[in-house]
Formats: C-alpha cells, structure tokens, sequence
C-alpha cells in the first residue's frame, strides 16, 4: 500500500521553487498549456530554442509556433491529453519568432488539478537540428560512396579487359591489374580521406608517383588547386600510367633522367578558364627509344579515357629520350572553385 506522506504550505512552496528550478535550468524547451492551447508557462530554454521571450509567448496560442501545414497535429495532441494520453517522443517542425524552421523532438503529458482532472499539457521540445543534419549528410555521403564504388567497378572491368588484350602470360596479366587496381585505391584513399570533396593536385601527383621512387628526379611546378573527385581518378590514372611507364622505360628507370609536371589554369579567348596539365621527361634512350608498345591501355588512358572522363583533350608525344603528356580540360570539370573564385573570375574580361 503507497504510503501518504502530507506537506505543510511552506514545504509545499519549496517543493514548488525547486521544480520551478530544475525546469528553468533545463537545456529542453518546457512549455505548458491549457486545454485551448493557450501557453500557460514557458522556461528559458523554450526563449532560447523559438525566440520568444515568456512575456511575449505565455497568454498567447500554441499555433505561433506551429507551421499552418502542420496545426492539425495540435487538434490531435489535445484530443489525446483530453483522453488522459501521454503523446510519445515525436519528430516533427515548428517555427521560431523570426520565421526560421527548426526541427524538434515532442513529447507531451497531461496535467491535472489537485481533484485529479485534466486541465493542460506540458510539452518538452528538443532541438534536434544538428542531427537531422548529420543524417542528411551521412544520406548524401552514403548516395556518393555508393555512385562512386559504381563508378569504381566499371573501371576495373575496363582494366581487366583492356589489360587481358595486351598480356602475354598470365603472370604479366596479374602484375599489371594489380599495379593499376592499387593506383585506383590511392586516389580512392584520397577521397575519402577528404570525405569526397576532393583531394589536392600536389598530394594526387606526390601519391601516384611514390611507388616509383626517384622523387629528387621530379620537378613539380603549380598554383595550389583542389581537384574534383571525378579529376582525382581519371588524373590519377594517367599518372599511374606515365609513373609506370618511365619507371620501365624512361627518365625514373635510371639516375640521370628527369620529370617535370607543371599545371596552371588560363582564360582563353571566349573568356572561359581552362586547367592545364604537362608531363615532360626527358631520359637516355632504351633500345628504339620507345616505350612497350604492348601496353595498350596506358596509351588509351593517356589520349581518351582520362581527357574525356574531363570533358577534355590530350596530345601524347614520343621520341628517343623524350616523352610529353599535355591535357587541357574545362577548369569546372577539373578543379573545385570558391565563390570568390567564381565571382573574381567573372569580373574579368575575355583573354586578349
């Protein structure tokens, strides 16, 4: 059997100055109203989340806070507290004083009188706005790895069966997937390391070209860009291709042979930037001074797959002891802008 305990009215009062205590310090916003939905009383963390203070809200109707497409969930809540319900923890929208939205948690009890009856409801509302949008952002990042692992899959088919063309054991088969499917996971680690925005050019050339050393060969020479996520796969593998080929048959297969990259971006005559790119080696001729002309799909990726994947084109020229890769792409397709990029850029006039 519960056992009665009885308070005097000066026990009773500090009871009363506690609770009052525990809900004005409360980081929820703790509102209660009559059964005509008219605000009754209204804590600081409730002026905090909707803006109003409690003189301006208490006396006023719950509706300044509910959007007109949602004020059917208040005839809902009310029926239910009439009926003695407790509304459950809710997801939903209510607008602040200067008109912004904000997403809350709801969670409503009826209140009653010392005979026992109904005669309001206590609202807790939380904001849960950062988390709403962390979910919207883990949605699109989710949505982008899974566009991208797409993307990845029908890269490597195309590896597999452009590689397979150009073999000629299997053993040489699987050295050459392997090289270029680890050059697809770096650019990929790039990516992911950055959340997918984007990855910067320096580190995409610097990642590409360490597996095959001789980096004090290597002069490389750009503004600091970031690359669009498209960019950083199709650059990257191009300059697996190039890496691989010099170190083979080129400037990085000795001592003496040297590597310049060098980018930058132009506004051409019809006032439009474009991003370039240049590989220039020079090395002591091999044999003819070729490189491996059975490695087909470097070539492919070189003059096609990766200006294309850009929007772009490419020249690819041989000759004893020298090689050079030029690609030139529109700078959108390549390179993440700021809007104060965009803006500087639009304020100039067409190149002369």
């Amino acid at each position: 059997m519960a056992k009665i305990v009885s308070m005097n009215s000066r026990e009773q009062a500090d009871v009363n100055s506690r609770l009052a205590a525990i809900v004005d310090s409360s980081f929820d916003a703790i509102v209660s109203k009559d059964l005509n939905s008219v605000i009754q009383t209204w804590n600081l963390a409730a002026e905090r989340l909707f803006g109003y203070t409690a003189e301006e809200a208490i006396g006023q109707s719950i509706l300044i806070l509910i959007p007109e497409h949602l004020r059917s969930e208040e005839t809902d809540i009310i029926t239910r507290v009439r009926r003695g319900e407790r509304v459950s923890s809710y997801e939903t929208i209510r607008r602040r004083k200067d008109g912004r939205l904000v997403n809350v948690s709801l969670t409503v009890s009826p209140i009653t009188n010392s005979a026992g009856e109904i005669v309001g409801a206590s609202k807790i509302a939380r904001d849960i706005t950062t988390a709403k949008e962390s979910e919207r952002r883990i949605r699109l990042l989710m949505r982008e790895v899974n566009h991208r692992v797409k993307n990845q899959f029908a890269v490597i088919l195309a590896i597999i069966r452009e590689t397979i063309k150009h073999s000629i054991s299997p053993s040489e088969f699987e050295g050459r997937v392997s090289e270029r499917i680890m050059a697809l996971s770096r650019s990929h680690d790039l990516l992911v390391t950055a959340e997918w925005s984007g990855s910067s050019l320096f580190d995409v050339i610097q990642e590409h070209l360490k597996p095959f050393g001789h980096e004090n060969q290597i002069l490389l020479s750009g503004p600091l860009l970031a690359l669009l996520p498209n960019a950083v796969q199709n650059i990257g593998m191009a300059l697996h291709e190039l890496g691989t080929n010099s170190a083979k048959y080129g400037a990085l297969a000795s001592d003496v042979g040297r590597v310049a990259v060098n980018w930058e971006v132009k506004t051409n005559v019809a006032g439009r930037r474009e991003f370039f790119l240049n590989w220039d080696e020079t090395s002591i001729p091999y044999g003819n001074g070729k490189s491996d002309d059975r490695a087909g799909f470097g070539t492919t990726v070189l003059k096609r797959v990766a200006p294309q994947g850009l929007s772009g084109s490419a020249i690819l020229d041989r000759s004893p002891g020298h090689l050079r890769w030029s690609l030139v792409a529109p700078f959108e397709h390549v390179v993440v802008s700021t809007v104060a990029e965009d803006e500087a850029e639009a304020r100039k006039g067409p190149a002369e």
